[in-house]
């Protein structure tokens, strides 16, 4: 297949599109008021049955992810093993697309007295995205040349930041103005919003799939050796890190503080629901405003690495991340929300992007490996998220409030930066071969 074709690139950038609608709508806006909103009653206060067990709602929610996220960890070097060794990645990209689209649909029918099946669904609908994902980016290296990979990944993400965009506010219209569509259950606009983002993630996913190759297939049987041998791979990445002092204490700085930022990025729109009751119509324009000063925040903090280096960029980050887990704790009103917004937002975007160039400029430059060393890295991120959600939600439960969760989070990021402060003393051996 001919590498840099426009007409590829252009579909493979729809698969951002047809997805992030899922991310925002889905994971950080209407669905997580939604929920708080229709579990917490007079009656029991925001205690929930599930399955004859009783857990805090937000807790419930923040456990369904953690577990998500934990099942795809278990099985995408698995799956990515046998899609490479069958040839037949696009079938894994077209499940998990289908699986996290009909999920999002399933939750159409999420109300409080079908509990279970909508934190079943909502689960779901991360796994598809957690797949999709990972098999989409795979086909980065075939679709367009090293120089160009920059510019293509990049295409991919502006194709999803707009096109969530516009379903967001498509939905915003439904769920501020329901009285124009004639609508009078207050639980279906955000319903039908569900209903849409399936639609949508499926019907625009066609794009890539009619555009991007099968690959070769090889129907030969799939051996035990085949399945574990995504696993040695990741066994071997580690046994390498072993000998790079440098980029295994920056993965261990990256683990740390990855499991505060991913958790805030999850739990934000249910702590400004839950605990400053903002409503739906405030909790999509604070998202609307991190996403908008989360690009800036990319650009100005790639300066500032120019300047004085990546470890040292991403020190005072994580300084600022402190910083904002101690404001969150006292926040009482909505204004004061908006501000931490802007800045989570600036500095979210920043370490998003920092993080992975700088894990890219560490890693030996020798090494044929690179996409072994990147799955190490996905896995690093998601073990992150698993373990930070998993203990946001077991402090709520334990304590009974989120913000001693967030208080928690801010000890996350004291470990990382414990390691990052370790990091400078190496960093010049380091940082001019990247230049």
């Amino acid at each position: 297949m001919e590498k840099n074709d426009k007409k590829v690139i252009r579909s493979w950038a729809f698969f951002d599109w047809a997805n992030s609608a899922y991310n925002l709508v889905i994971t950080s806006t209407i669905f997580p008021a939604y929920y708080t909103i229709i579990t917490t009653t007079r009656e029991h206060g925001d205690q929930v049955e599930f399955f004859g067990h009783t857990f805090t709602n937000t807790a419930l929610s923040n456990y369904a992810l953690s577990v998500a996220y934990l099942i795809m960890v278990l099985l995408m070097p698995v799956l990515s093993s046998i899609a490479d060794y069958r040839g037949n990645k696009k079938a894994f990209m077209q499940f998990f697309t289908y699986l996290g689209g009909l999920a999002c649909i399933g939750l159409y029918f999420f109300k409080l007295e079908t509990l279970e099946f909508g934190v079943i669904c909502f689960a779901v609908a991360a796994m598809g995205y957690i797949g999709g994902i990972v098999f989409n980016n795979s086909y980065l290296p075939e679709i367009a040349t090293p120089e160009q990979q920059d510019r293509v990944s990049a295409k991919g993400y502006a194709y999803g930041y707009v096109g969530s965009v516009i379903l967001q506010l498509v939905c915003f219209v439904f769920v501020l103005k329901p009285e124009l569509f004639g609508i009078t259950d207050a639980s279906f606009p955000a319903r039908l919003s569900f209903l849409l983002v399936g639609l949508w993630w499926i019907i625009f996913a066609q794009i890539p799939f009619r555009k991007l190759p099968s690959g070769s297939r090889n129907h030969a049987a799939i051996s035990r050796s085949k399945v574990k041998s995504g696993f040695q791979e990741l066994a071997k990445v580690w046994q390498q890190l072993k000998h790079i002092g440098f980029l295994k204490k920056y993965l261990f700085a990256f683990f740390f503080y990855s499991m505060g930022v991913q958790t805030i990025m999850l739990a934000a729109a249910g702590f400004g629901e839950k605990t400053l009751h903002l409503g739906t119509s405030k909790l999509i324009a604070v998202i609307l405003i991190i996403q908008l000063v989360a690009i800036a925040g990319a650009v100005l903090m790639s300066y500032f690495a120019r300047k004085i280096g990546n470890v040292n960029v991403l020190i005072w980050v994580v300084l600022i991340w402190i910083g904002a887990c101690f404001c969150a704790y006292f926040i009482n009103n909505e204004f004061q929300f908006y501000g931490l917004a802007a800045v989570v937002g600036l500095i979210m975007g920043g370490i998003q992007s920092l993080s992975r160039s700088t894990y890219s400029k560490f890693m030996p430059a020798e090494t044929p490996d690179t996409a072994s060393f990147f799955s190490f890295y996905d896995v690093t991120e998601k073990l992150a998220i698993v373990i930070g959600l998993f203990s946001f939600a077991f402090i709520e439960e334990l304590t009974g409030s989120m913000r001693n969760s967030i208080i928690a989070l801010a000890s996350f990021f004291v470990i990382g930066l414990v390691f990052l402060l370790l990091l400078r003393k190496q960093e010049p051996d380091v940082e001019p071969a990247a230049e």
